[in-house]
């Protein structure tokens, strides 16, 4: 079954309570998203759900608001050591997202919600959930980590959320995805969020979900319309010194900067590439899965708050994850699987505004460009390389950095601890602390050699 979308719909005319639609208000929220309109109706009604949407679509609120009146509908107790609702999140930033928005929509439902994620406490999330919880969004990983340890259980859900899906496939959690999803009660309500539709996730909505309605809002792997994508065909050692010219501005790209999100494809890059800008004096942040949480909530917290408007990310930082204001999205180094170039750019172009995708493509990426613009349908238009720009690259242009001053170079002392050009200092110490000797060797020396000699005279 697949819905349409009725443009002329408010959330009063969904089906949902008056303490949602107040917290909706509360929030400034008015009308539905086109996959909120076709997804409330149908998880109100009890019925499984497949939901194929790009981030910044409103997914969250297409769950999350029918589920909760759902959970206060059926006005169960909150199980000992479970969840009623069990929403799984790829990362750590999207979880935390997913749990806030709970919160915020069931502010008047009266209903509880927790959040674990990998790089915190375990006890701490054993102690929280002891008692049980209503909603719990949870990273796989630290989810079957409470599992094994008997301080959680899974026999109480009755909804089951799996967002961004693919991306989850993408991690490495299918195998974590099918033995929670064994675990769960088997009359329990599935829905399925991703935003493309590969073949283990049809094995999973087919093995896990049954009848479910489809639900669509964007074509598999198409690009924002408001986003512009330029170009710049440039080579690998190059990349550094123009991205440092973008960013100062000195080599101009459409746009005005206000927030900038750099993908790199690996932990190292990100790391190089925060290190060099720091060293021309533009700081950035890095955030990826070698980051501790709370360096990964910090580097968001600036970035968020305009603090340090340039964080450079791998894929991690590419899903889910609801930043407001940015402006621009450069891709340092293309991805190689062309579905994840439309993730990265998504960051952008949010809330109705309109957005910038700049892509640096070195010859080694030519076939991932090729199948970018294949997949996507992406037209991009390609800006030229500033004047002079390998001798920037090689050291001699405006970006060039100080050159280093010489070592000073220092006279050294004479022997036998006399200062230069100064007369024998017989009170000079040595490294046990005792006066210097003339015939110094090791300590007491001359003192052994005085007594052989007094030993032999006589």
């Amino acid at each position: 079954m697949t819905t349409t979308f009725d443009q002329s719909l408010r959330f009063e005319d969904l089906g949902l309570s008056q303490p949602v639609l107040q917290a909706l208000d509360m929030k400034g929220y008015s009308e539905p998203t086109p996959i909120q309109a076709q997804a409330i109706p149908p998880v109100l009604a009890g019925r499984d759900l497949m939901g194929i949407a790009q981030t910044g679509t409103g997914k969250t609120a297409a769950f999350m608001l029918p589920s909760i009146d759902r959970l206060r509908d059926a006005d169960n107790q909150t199980p000992f050591k479970s969840c009623r609702m069990l929403v799984l999140a790829p990362t750590r930033e999207l979880a935390g997202q997913i749990a806030q928005s709970a919160k915020d929509y069931g502010a008047l439902a009266g209903l509880k919600v927790h959040s674990i994620v990998g790089g915190t406490s375990v006890n701490k999330d054993r102690n929280k959930l002891h008692r049980g919880t209503d909603i719990l969004v949870a990273t796989p990983g630290r989810l079957l980590d409470l599992i094994d340890q008997k301080a959680f259980r899974l026999d109480g859900v009755e909804i089951l959320v799996l967002d961004e899906a693919d991306q989850m496939l993408d991690l490495g959690f299918i195998h974590a995805l099918r033995k929670i999803s064994e675990l769960v009660p088997a009359g329990r309500q599935t829905l399925f969020f991703s935003a493309t539709m590969p073949g283990q996730i049809k094995e999973l909505v087919g093995k896990y979900c049954h009848d479910p309605v489809h639900v669509s809002v964007t074509p598999a792997a198409t690009t924002a319309e408001r986003i512009d994508q330029y170009l710049f065909m440039v080579q690998q050692d190059e990349k550094q010194a123009l991205l440092e010219l973008v960013l100062s501005e000195r080599h101009p790209v459409p746009g005005s900067f206000e927030r900038v999100l750099i993908f790199a494809r690996t932990k190292h890059g990100c790391d190089r590439v925060v290190k060099k800008l720091a060293q021309r004096g533009i700081p950035a942040n890095a955030i990826h899965g070698n980051k501790s949480q709370p360096q990964r909530e910090r580097a968001l917290g600036e970035f968020k708050s305009a603090k340090n408007p340039i964080l450079v990310a791998t894929d991690v930082a590419a899903r889910g994850i609801d930043i407001p204001g940015v402006s621009h999205v450069i891709n340092y180094e293309l991805p190689n699987v062309p579905e994840q170039y439309v993730h990265r750019i998504g960051r952008t172009a949010r809330a109705g505004r309109d957005g910038v995708a700049i892509a640096f493509c070195a010859e080694d990426e030519r076939a991932y460009l090729k199948d970018i613009r294949k997949t996507t349908d992406a037209e991009f238009e390609r800006l030229p390389l500033p004047e002079n720009f390998r001798a920037v690259v090689e050291g001699v242009g405006p970006t060039k950095p100080p050159p280093k001053q010489p070592r000073q170079r220092v006279q050294p002392k004479p022997k036998g601890g006399a200062p230069a050009g100064g007369k024998p200092n017989r009170k000079h110490p040595n490294r046990k602390g005792k006066p210097a000797h003339a015939g110094q060797g090791r300590p007491g020396g001359g003192q052994r050699r005085n007594r052989r000699r007094r030993s032999a005279n006589s």
